[in-house]
């Protein structure tokens, strides 16, 4: 084989340095500062209604900002500690019944007293309390989806089990428990959740994993057969999905657990193929915990949760957590062919 002159060499990391600065000054310059939160927020899931309307969950506070269009700051709409928010996880938009959901759990880090995980309901207009539904047998609510049908569809993470709000019953009930669901490294389960409407829901793992999980809908609402969904890399913590078109997702992989590489969350593209394996598109790299986001017109709206700051100390440890740590909701472009609200 021939040899590389060591000069040959400086050239091509030269230029590999090179190729490497201009695609992150790229995706530096399609980011864009799209509105801030409040202070010390920690956001940790992000819904939007029919008009433009963002809501924003608060890890950190128990509570709920939202934005109107045309504001530039959210505003605190769900005071902390509201009928029993601790730890506020996914949020959910539901404009037909004027309602917007939440999942409370109770990991710890919250300035809200504490209180048993939850599924939470609350007034679209007003932010009043309309509704709490207990996790039968306990457990972790720790995101949500809602079907074209109406049901609301919800991830236990302390238990192998996606749980359902069906309306008929005024409570949650087991829709399908599966030990596909129940990893072999740690304590918690299932995180995600997205809805390919009429067709599939499809969720994630807490853990890292190279892979997601696909649920067909039978035609009278009950879960087919689990099937995995295999990736060509392992999934950064794939906390929150949106589902887009075409068997595209978004995932939007925290890296939470990451101890040397804490800012290398990321927004990935995933593209499902008929046979089980999945394609994934990085759309935006280097960011803190990104728990979640959503598409709407033509860019994809994220959050960092920044994770890291709180697990460098005790969950109780209040007064040596840093104050005043900003947050905001950035967005960037998203590919030609890809859904939108």
């Amino acid at each position: 084989m021939q040899q590389r002159s060591p000069f040959s060499l400086i050239l091509a990391l030269t230029a590999a340095l090179a190729a490497a600065v201009c695609a992150y000054a790229a995706q530096a310059a399609s980011i864009a500062h799209t509105f801030t939160l409040p202070p010390d927020f920690y956001p940790e899931s992000i819904a939007v209604g029919p008009h433009g309307t963002f809501y924003i969950g608060s890890w950190r506070h128990g509570s709920i900002a939202r934005l109107r269009p045309g504001e530039t700051t959210a505003r605190v709409f769900v005071p902390s500690g509201s009928s029993g928010l601790t730890n506020t996880q996914g949020v959910l938009v539901d404009s037909k019944r004027g309602l917007l959901w939440a999942c409370s759990s109770d990991i710890g880090y919250s300035t809200a007293p504490h209180h048993p995980s939850a599924l939470k309901a609350f007034d679209l207009k007003t932010g009043a309390p309309r509704g709490s539904y207990a996790l039968p047998g306990g457990g972790l609510c720790n995101d949500l989806a809602l079907a074209h049908d109406g049901r609301i569809f919800v991830t236990d993470s302390l238990h192998p089990r996606i749980l359902v709000l069906d309306g008929v019953h005024d409570e949650l009930k087991p829709w399908l428990v599966a030990p596909q669901f129940y990893p072999k490294s740690g304590p918690y389960c299932l995180n995600g959740i997205a809805i390919e409407p009429g067709h599939a829901i499809y969720v994630g793992l807490v853990t890292a994993a190279p892979k997601l999980f696909r649920i067909p809908l039978r035609a009278d609402g009950s879960p087919g057969r689990v099937e995995t969904i295999r990736f060509p890399r392992t999934l950064k913590n794939a906390d929150g999905i949106r589902y887009l078109d075409h068997n595209r997702l978004l995932v939007f992989e925290t890296n939470a657990f990451a101890k040397n590489d804490p800012l290398d969350g990321r927004v990935s593209l995933a593209t499902v193929h008929a046979n089980g394996s999945a394609t994934l598109d990085t759309l935006v790299n280097g960011l803190a915990s990104p728990s979640s986001g959503l598409a709407y017109g033509r860019r994809v709206y994220f959050i960092q949760t920044k994770y890291a700051i709180l697990f460098k100390h005790e969950p109780g440890d209040s007064a040596v957590i840093p104050h005043g740590v900003p947050f905001t909701v950035q967005s960037a472009p998203l590919p030609a062919q890809a859904g939108t609200h």
